[in-house]
C-alpha cells in the first residue's frame, strides 16, 4: 500500500473545516469585522447658546485668530474657523470635542485657557486668571447646560 501524504493532508483539512463549520455555525464570518459595541449616549450642547455666548468669548480672547491660535487650522486638538470667515456649525462641533460632560471642570475648553495656578492645563495663552472669571463661568455654564441623550 502506498502512502499519499497529500491525500491525508487533504482529508484532515476537510475534517477540520467540517468541525469548524459545526462549532461556529451561526457565527459571523471571521473575515467580516465585528460590529462595534452599542449603547452609549451623546452629550448634546445648545447651539444657539454657543452662537450667542461661547463663540463671542472665543473671538474676544483671540482663540479664533490665525497663526499661533486655533483659527484656520488645528492647533493641538482644537480648530476654529478664522475670525474673518466664521463657520458657526464647524466651531460648535469643534468646541463640543473640547467638552467633558461627565466632569465639566475637566473640559479642555475650560482647563487650557485657565491659569496653571488656578488648576489649568498647559497652554500658551491663559486669558482666565481664576475660575471666577466671568467668561470662564459662562463657558462652564454652557457645558453644564448640556445633557446626555
Amino acid at each position: 500500500m502506498r502512502w499519499n501524504a497529500g491525500k491525508i493532508r487533504g482529508e484532515r483539512a476537510a475534517a477540520a473545516s467540517a468541525l469548524l463549520a459545526v462549532l461556529f455555525s451561526g457565527c459571523a464570518s471571521p473575515i467580516e469585522p465585528p460590529l462595534p459595541p452599542g449603547g452609549g449616549q451623546d452629550y448634546v450642547l445648545d447651539f444657539q447658546e454657543f452662537q450667542q455666548t461661547v463663540d463671542p468669548i472665543l473671538t474676544r480672547h483671540g482663540c479664533d485668530a490665525e497663526g499661533d491660535c486655533h483659527g484656520g487650522g488645528i492647533r493641538g486638538t482644537f480648530a476654529l474657523s478664522p475670525a474673518g470667515d466664521k463657520a458657526p456649525a464647524f466651531d460648535f462641533a469643534q468646541a463640543g470635542l473640547q467638552v467633558n460632560g461627565i466632569d465639566p471642570s475637566a473640559s479642555p475648553l475650560l482647563t487650557k485657557p485657565l491659569a496653571l495656578e488656578a488648576g489649568g492645563a498647559p497652554h500658551s495663552f491663559k486669558p482666565f486668571e481664576s475660575t471666577s472669571d466671568e467668561d470662564y463661568l459662562l463657558l462652564r455654564q454652557w457645558i453644564e447646560g448640556g445633557e446626555f441623550q
